[in-house]
């Protein structure tokens, strides 16, 4: 604030109970006077780049708010795409069972489930992340070749 050598003037304001308690907290524990501290803040209020300052903060916040959002949309189309090309492997290559054998393998089927789960909270816990293992950069797809008949 720009020193003058006009007299400060005097200004009488009425706050809310909890405002005046937590102003006179804040300026206790920063050892300065209430006044010092309510002249900064309407200095700061009027100051005409308060603003953009205020502006600056919610963009930075918008923009870290978008990386997050972005990477979580790479995680799910990692996951989907994983999930999608598993489901097409099993069911191209898993024929089904007669009647009589599928008791049996509905027994194992559950115990290697079991152990699927397992494997799974192994690798949260400890292990590499598929999307650490997946590259950022990877090439554009390309379309499939024609083929002709």
């Amino acid at each position: 604030m720009p020193v003058t050598t006009e007299k400060k003037k005097r200004l009488s304001v009425y706050l809310e109970p909890d405002l005046k308690r937590r102003l006179t907290d804040f300026a206790d524990w920063r050892k300065q006077s209430a006044s010092l501290i309510a002249e900064a803040a309407i200095a700061s209020f009027l100051s005409p780049d308060a603003d953009e300052r205020r502006e600056a903060a919610v963009v930075k916040r918008l923009d870290r708010i978008d990386r997050n959002l972005q990477r979580l949309e790479r995680d799910l189309e990692i996951a989907s795409e994983t999930l999608a090309l598993f489901v097409r492997s099993w069911l191209n290559s898993t024929v089904s069972l007669p009647e009589s054998e599928q008791v049996i393998a509905r027994a194992t089927g559950a115990r290697r489930y079991e152990r699927f789960v397992e494997a799974l909270g192994r690798r949260f816990a400890s292990g590499p992340k598929l999307r650490d293992e997946i590259s950022d950069h990877t090439a554009p797809r390309e379309a499939p070749p024609m083929q002709s008949e």
